[in-house]
């Protein structure tokens, strides 16, 4: 059977000029300069960058083809080429079929259209017969759960309105590939599993092609048959799934127990209100260490800097097992809600303490966010750095890692034993 999807030596160019690397009044002055006086020369000022190099895969009918990389690997360049929204440089992809693409919140929407003429516009464009979308209507309705505003202008809904409709038109409209960038993480949790069980029917059950774009590799691993791993525009592992997120989390994750976070346009910090600079694992005695002993408490440093005062901002750490199934996530504003309600401009350091006997024996990644809950991220850095908790002694220590039947939190808590008859 021929594949649904063939990529073949696909490549893409952008060109950067120097007045979008370099923003500062210096060098805005600078380039008038040189412009006046006929000292410019905009072909030197360009600077020639392939998001995409030689990139080659295939994709059969029914697979979920998982695509991850860091951030700037080329992941949203391939899927908006697949969605034909931009042309490659050089060669070619291949369909069989039609594409439904969800790469943004309420891509192709019309704010002033309510949600009932936005289905049907969004059908007509996906090449859908009125027929079509008339038999699926109720179902996306349903799925989005709008049915009190069909009939309202979603310039009106809210982001988690807006995000349901858009996911529910892309995914119940009857075309034959379904692209998903990784705008499920706007919706609420109970969301976004309805979502992944909709993507595994559309693969599984109906026999579609879906196409999937996130940095949680615990989704990657459940819902995805295979994966796409990208690393500078280059294809780094294609294969089963496991293996490729295996091969991802090894070669992206800093070693070493303390990482300086470098960021990809370091001149859009001065924008930012709030970025991580650098994170660091301890061991009890205070020294940076990628080995923990189970038996003793551990910590996260994590170095960051406010530029000027901003409100209602949450520092998050997630932690990662050695899979990539997320463990468990901790929030500053848990136990320091004052710095969730005002933070005031400088540079902190922020330090998270875990308890002994708390992670299983094994190996863990950490993910670090500021965000705004359920409205922006303002800084993110995926699975920056790796640490191993190591077996010295605890109750569990006659299993293997690997062999952890427990999930991977060793949870202590109280037990009382009553006697309540004779």
């Amino acid at each position: 059977m021929p594949a649904v999807i063939t990529a073949h030596n696909v490549g893409k160019q952008y060109i950067i000029t120097r007045r979008h690397l370099h923003n500062s009044l210096r060098d805005v002055i600078a380039e008038k300069f040189s412009r006046l006086t006929g000292r410019s020369s905009s072909a030197n000022d360009d600077v020639l960058i392939w998001a995409l190099d030689d990139v080659s895969f295939d994709v059969q009918q029914g697979e979920v083809l998982g695509v991850i990389g860091r951030n700037g690997a080329g992941k949203s360049t391939l899927l908006k080429i697949i969605s034909r929204i931009t042309e490659p440089t050089s060669g070619e992809i291949r369909f069989r079929g039609r594409v439904a693409s969800l790469l943004e919140v309420g891509t192709g929407f019309s704010g002033e259209l309510t949600g009932r003429e936005n289905v049907y516009l969004n059908g007509a464009i996906l090449g859908m017969k009125k027929n079509e979308i008339d038999r699926k209507f109720d179902e996306i309705v349903a799925f989005a759960e709008v049915e009190q505003f069909v009939d309202t202008p979603v310039k009106r809904y809210s982001s988690g309105m807006y995000m349901r409709l858009a996911f529910a038109v892309a995914a119940h409209l009857e075309t034959e590939i379904l692209i998903v960038d990784e705008v499920l993480a706007v919706g609420d949790s109970q969301f976004q599993e309805k979502c992944l069980r909709r993507m595994e029917n559309i693969s599984k059950q109906e026999g579609r092609t879906v196409l999937f774009v996130s940095h949680n590799m615990g989704t990657i691993t459940k819902l995805c048959t295979h994966a796409l791993y990208l690393q500078q525009g280059k294809v780094r592992a294609l294969g089963e799934t496991n293996s490729v997120v295996s091969q991802y989390l090894h070669s992206e994750v800093q070693e070493g127990a303390e990482k300086i976070l470098t960021h990809q346009h370091p001149n859009i910090l001065h924008f930012k209100e709030i970025f991580f600079n650098k994170i660091a694992v301890k061991d009890h005695q205070g020294l940076y260490s990628t080995e923990i002993d189970v038996r003793y408490p551990s910590s996260i440093v994590i170095d960051y800097t406010v530029s000027k005062p901003v409100r209602n901002i949450e520092i998050s750490v997630r932690f990662f097992s050695y899979d990539g199934r997320p463990v468990f996530t901790c929030h500053q504003s848990d136990l320091q809600p004052d710095l969730y309600l005002q933070r005031q401009q400088g540079t902190f350091r922020a330090v998270l303490t875990l308890p002994p006997n708390i992670l299983i024996p094994g190996e863990y990644y950490i993910s670090l966010e500021a965000h705004e809950p359920a409205e922006r991220v303002l800084d993110k850095h995926e699975h920056v750095i790796k640490f191993r908790v190591n077996e010295t002694g605890s109750k569990l220590s006659r299993y293997q890692p690997h062999q952890y039947m427990h999930g991977v939190i060793m949870a202590e808590f109280p037990w009382t034993n009553e006697r309540t008859s004779s």
